[in-house]
């Protein structure tokens, strides 16, 4: 899932799931829909992705380039050292500003407490 807001200077990202060629389709529609809002900063949270292949580096490049065309700048939030080799290895890491200090909570099941886990005999 691929979520974007925006404030006055500032479009974010945040991507929950797979960033990969199955997720390719949508993203055209998003990339569009980023470069439209016209914004010098996009802050690309990652902190949700749990895999992220080529097609997914791709589609972060062409948003990076697009932003650095318009004199932008497109910073990676909480990613994973995995997510930026794949960057790293298109050659494209230099696009980005990383900040490697942000660090989503992780994600908890919601507390069931109703519900006893243990079998009962």
């Amino acid at each position: 899932m691929i979520e974007i807001s925006a404030s006055s200077t500032t479009t974010t990202i945040v991507i929950s799931g797979d960033l990969d060629l199955a997720e390719r389709d949508q993203f055209p529609e998003i990339a569009a829909r980023v470069v439209g809002l016209r914004r010098q900063l996009v802050v690309v949270d990652m902190c949700r992705v749990n895999f992220m292949d080529s097609t997914g580096a791709a589609f972060l490049i062409s948003l990076a380039d697009a932003g650095r065309k318009r004199g932008g700048a497109t910073v990676l939030r909480g990613a994973d050292p995995r997510d930026l080799f794949v960057i790293e290895v298109c050659g494209a890491l230099d696009l980005f500003r990383i900040d490697p200090d942000h660090h989503c909570e992780p994600v908890t099941a919601p507390d069931d407490t109703e519900t006893d886990p243990t079998p009962s005999v």
